[in-house]
């Protein structure tokens, strides 16, 4: 079935007011050059696309048994068209229980569901000292482990702490395989930061959280990502990171992309959920352990974008954080832009940047709102 949208259309030449045509993708867009959105126009950007989810709609990744479809469809609901599964630090066997599930639904994804594009290995290779809301299952990296679980579903990130001892070589030999490796729930230096980016690490993990801070004598992890990053992701819940730090970040990272850090509670009332082996509170727009701790978020990507925008990041900039630099990233091209041929993955929004319709592989999805 041949799709047609019209508004005002972000392709990465720039915005173009007409119509996009599309099936499961995109035949033809049609209509003029303009500079930006006027006032009353409807907005088609890039579908959303989330490199760090761990759950949603009440399902969290660790629970396999079929949770990826249910959080991959609640976030279908708000805007998100594709995402990578992302795991906690736990033994080995409940890692291999929810990959297994998210291998599982790579294969056929699930009708109204985002489309899967494999697993970012949160942990379990992390510093124990600085879990921040991961359980205490932390362990030095191990190859044979890794190839396990990359077996039953592929990993296209894996987070780490550089400063653990044997993780440069570690990060060497990901590298080589194609993992993408990123930097986060670490207490090293920024001298340990350049080291691991020197051995080949490309990222960092939500950026100024579960890592050692910057000082101006003492730069820290942030530092190191600050001075030296051209990709980094950043929780913009308004929660995680103040608007300022957002800002600064965006200055200093080229490719700077949002994620949402989301889950079981993200799509539901407020209550308690579990993360991983933990429970958890939602409650004032957040979620926490018992603590006080942040927990990852309850965040969409919608809201993301939303968020991008009222800290006065520009509307196509903002769209490229959550579109097309994660898509860059993973380096899945056809993905993060409107372009011909490129997969129909698509968003439509109100002036108000209110999310109207989204598109998966060319497949309309019903919206959260419309439940």
């Amino acid at each position: 079935m041949t799709h047609r949208v019209a508004g005002c259309i972000l392709t990465p030449q720039g915005w173009v007011r007409g119509l996009v045509r599309f099936d499961q993708r995109i035949s033809a867009i049609e209509g003029e050059s303009v500079a930006a959105p006027r006032e009353g126009d409807q907005l088609v950007l890039p579908g959303f696309i989330d490199l760090h989810v761990h759950g949603g709609g009440g399902a969290d990744v660790m629970d396999g048994e079929g949770a990826i479809d249910t959080l991959a469809q609640t976030h279908a609901r708000y805007g998100t068209t594709s995402l990578l599964a992302t795991t906690m630090t736990a033994p080995r066997a409940d890692l291999e229980r929810a990959l297994a599930d998210v291998g599982r639904a790579m294969k056929q994804r699930a009708r109204g569901a985002a489309r899967v594009l494999g697993v970012h290995l949160e942990g379990p290779f992390i510093s124990a000292g600085r879990l921040g809301a991961q359980p205490g299952f932390a362990r030095p990296g191990n190859l044979d482990e890794l190839a396990a679980l990359h077996a039953l579903a592929p990993i296209r990130v894996l987070t780490l702490a550089p400063e653990v001892e044997g993780h440069l070589d570690f990060i060497r030999r990901l590298t080589v395989a194609g993992v993408k490796v990123q930097l986060g729930h670490s207490s090293g230096s920024y001298e340990d930061g350049v080291a691991a980016l020197e051995a080949g690490a490309t990222g960092f993990t939500h950026l100024f959280n579960a890592m050692s801070e910057l000082h101006h004598r003492k730069p820290g992890m942030v530092g190191a990502a600050l001075a030296h990053a051209e990709y980094a992701e950043i929780i913009p819940d308004l929660l995680h990171v103040h608007p300022g730090a957002i800002r600064a970040a965006r200055r200093a990272i080229p490719r700077l992309y949002a994620v949402t850090d989301s889950t079981a509670g993200a799509g539901m009332p407020d209550g308690e959920y579990h993360l991983g082996a933990h429970r958890v509170t939602k409650c004032l727009g957040g979620v926490r352990l018992a603590d006080g701790t942040l927990a990852g978020s309850v965040l969409t990507m919608d809201q993301a974008f939303r968020n991008l925008a009222a800290v006065g990041i520009p509307l196509h900039e903002a769209a490229r954080q959550v579109s097309t630099h994660p898509a860059d990233y993973l380096g899945e091209h056809q993905r993060g832009r409107l372009q011909r041929g490129a997969e129909a993955d698509l968003v439509v929004l109100a002036p108000d940047l209110r999310l109207l319709d989204t598109y998966i592989e060319g497949e309309s999805i019903e919206l959260a709102h419309a439940r």
